[in-house]
């Protein structure tokens, strides 16, 4: 049996990695997390029985009456992830934390040398340099969980890494793809949470909306693949069906791509199972007896509806720190977007002045890209209006 510890369980990657565990053989869950989804928390500790529960919120788990199963053991605060992803009977550790909280536990799984199947795009977006050193160093394997990451991922498999000509990483353009850009002032939060196609936390969904959230898969697929920015490894293409994931180009001009509905459960099975690919999960099938139609448009960086990308390709090629600060700025912009204290055009215009303006640092240490981020929250202002 493998054994999982899933850092954000509550969440859409968490309880969707719990329906593939429950579904298929050869793993069992070790451990749990959660922040203040307590209720959900305790009926999965409840169905899996881990060792560990995991209460990052130290508040919340005050609030909360735990009467937990027998040979369960309660944890409180951040730290005890970092813990936890070094126990030696851990073998897989999910990263489904959202934001740069996840951060820490991914640099323990990686420095402790497991497997990481990693949905938390922002430890890359933040530590990418930092991360995969850990994981060289330690012989951790990074798996990824995001749809577009997984489909490159799989396809790079047919052929070899000096073969490749250019990764495609597919966006499915949000529900604003087709809207002019001077009405996107005007977008209200419900609106924003509307996706055409996925189902997701809401964070995730309004970076999708803003296409910051393929910003931060640009920075992410750069530190996992290894991709030179400089000599135009990775390009984007709107799909809006997002039922062809992301795509590789390799240098005789073969475009490998991996299809499948929109369904997270697939790519989180992947990076369970891998190598191997198994049968009897609960992922959705694609229908071959419908007639289909698949779109791809390429994104006019001259708009503002696509400077979110744009600042994602700068904040790749630059390295660094840049990373760090995108995401922070960003997540500060979105919490400002859903109080109503910042126009939905607003966010992206924000971040890239926040990035801009920055003391660049080529080279931080985990201790320095957390120092930062704080200092990136913490001095946050909206624009005036």
């Amino acid at each position: 049996m493998k054994k999982i510890a899933l850092f954000g369980a509550t969440g859409s990657i968490g309880r969707s990695t719990l329906d593939v565990v429950g579904t298929i053989d050869g793993f069992c869950v070790s451990a749990i997390s959660g922040h203040r989804n307590l209720e959900l928390l305790h009926q999965q500790a409840e169905r899996f029985r881990p060792r560990w529960v995991i209460l990052t919120d130290g508040s919340a788990a005050k609030e909360w009456n735990w009467s937990l199963p027998k040979g369960t053991e309660l944890c409180v605060g951040m730290k005890a992830l970092t813990e936890i992803a070094a126990e030696a009977e851990i073998d897989i550790v999910v990263s489904a934390i959202v934001g740069r909280a996840g951060l820490e536990s991914t640099a323990a799984a990686a420095k402790a040398g497991k497997r990481i199947a990693l949905a938390n795009k922002e430890s890359l977006v933040a530590g990418g340099a930092v991360v995969k050193r850990l994981a060289k160093e330690n012989g951790a394997e990074i798996v990824p969980v995001d749809s577009e990451h997984s489909a490159i991922f799989q396809s790079l498999q047919a052929g070899k890494r000096s073969e490749l000509e250019r990764v495609i990483l597919t966006a499915s353009g949000g529900p604003f793809f087709r809207m002019p850009d001077e009405e996107l002032k005007n977008v209200t939060l419900a609106q924003a949470l509307r996706h055409p196609t996925w189902n997701m936390g809401t964070k995730v969904t309004l970076d999708s909306a803003t296409l910051m959230n393929k910003a931060l898969e640009i920075i992410e697929a750069k530190w996992l693949f290894d991709l030179d920015m400089e000599r135009g490894e990775l390009e984007v293409m709107i799909h809006p069906q997002s039922v062809v994931h992301s795509m590789v180009e390799f240098r005789d001009g073969a475009v490998i791509a991996q299809l499948s509905p929109p369904d997270m459960r697939l790519p989180i099975q992947n990076a369970l199972t891998y190598p191997d690919r198994i049968g009897g999960g609960p992922t959705r099938r694609t229908n071959w007896r419908l007639d289909q139609t698949l779109e791809f448009f390429a994104p006019d960086y001259s708009r503002p509806k696509f400077d979110a990308l744009k600042l994602g390709m700068e904040t790749a090629l630059r390295g660094g720190t840049a990373g760090v600060v995108l995401n922070a700025a960003n997540e500060m912009a979105v919490s400002a977007f859903t109080r109503g204290e910042l126009r939905f055009d607003q966010i992206v215009p924000t971040v890239r002045q926040i990035v801009e303006e920055h003391d660049f640092q080529p080279e931080p240490t985990l201790e320095e890209l957390t120092v930062l981020d704080e200092e990136i929250r913490t001095n946050f202002r909206t624009p005036e209006n």
